[in-house]
């Protein structure tokens, strides 16, 4: 089964190096024929990029979406319209949506809802801080973010869903997590979805993210719990991501 590389460009990035971009990643597909690669580039050029991957193998991913459809939500943007412009996939529930613009559960539930209402898969992020971490409660705080979605929802709300784990002391600080605690962790997700109801079993993907380069890649990759990456810094420079690819096929 081929495993998913969504490269998150944040705020970064406009025309001139979306396009070269886009054409070495072309050049080199060989590199990644295996694995699917979609791109997140910033909303305003979402369009743009969608026209450059035409008739590729490459796909698009939103970095936001309303909870809304339609109507008088001025600068928002709506699934429907993110549908219209061939988006696979939108990120929902980031650590910086999270912190910065104060995306408490009751909306990220919302976007996830209005996502899988136009067919667009979500990927929703959970994640511990530093605290957590030390004190050794990272299992506890990822059960608990998703418990929130299947106590308002159900079960079935991770049905054909990613669920990206961002561990966010690591996230953009190039501080790894080991390769231990990210197959700990995601084994402990996956198991307790799992127990939850057997129907759901293999119906939603675990990705990885948080200070992803060339050098751990290739050992996060490929555990036996991971079905892809969610890539951030290190998918900004084309090289440097071409490298992580290289790597990840050894």
């Amino acid at each position: 089964m081929k495993k998913i590389i969504i490269c998150n460009w944040k705020l970064n990035g406009n025309k001139k190096f979306i396009k070269k971009y886009i054409k070495i990643l072309k050049k080199n597909k060989k590199l990644y024929k295996n694995n699917k690669i979609s791109i997140s580039p910033p909303i305003i050029y979402m369009d743009y990029t969608n026209k450059l991957i035409k008739n590729t193998n490459i796909s698009l991913t939103s970095q936001n979406v309303d909870i809304n459809l339609k109507g008088s939500f001025t600068g928002e943007i709506s699934a429907k319209m993110l549908k219209k412009i061939n988006t696979k996939y939108i990120i929902i529930g980031h650590s910086e949506r999270r912190l910065y613009h104060k995306e408490k559960n009751n909306i990220l539930l919302k976007k996830i809802i209005i996502t899988k209402k136009v067919n667009i898969t979500p990927i929703i992020c959970i994640g511990e801080n530093i605290n957590d971490y030390n004190l050794k409660i990272s299992e506890k705080i990822c059960k608990k973010q998703l418990k929130y979605f299947i106590k308002k929802k159900g079960i079935k709300i991770f049905e054909n869903i990613i669920i990206a784990y961002e561990p966010i002391w690591s996230i953009g600080t190039g501080k790894n997590a080991s390769i231990k605690h990210i197959n700990k962790i995601n084994k402990t997700i996956r198991k307790y979805i799992n127990n939850k109801n057997k129907k759901i079993k293999n119906k939603f993907k675990i990705i990885y993210g948080g200070s992803v380069n060339k050098n751990n890649a290739n050992k996060i990759f490929n555990l036996k719990n991971i079905d892809g990456l969610l890539i951030g810094k290190s998918s900004i420079n084309i090289n440097e991501f071409l490298k992580i690819i290289k790597n990840i096929n050894k």
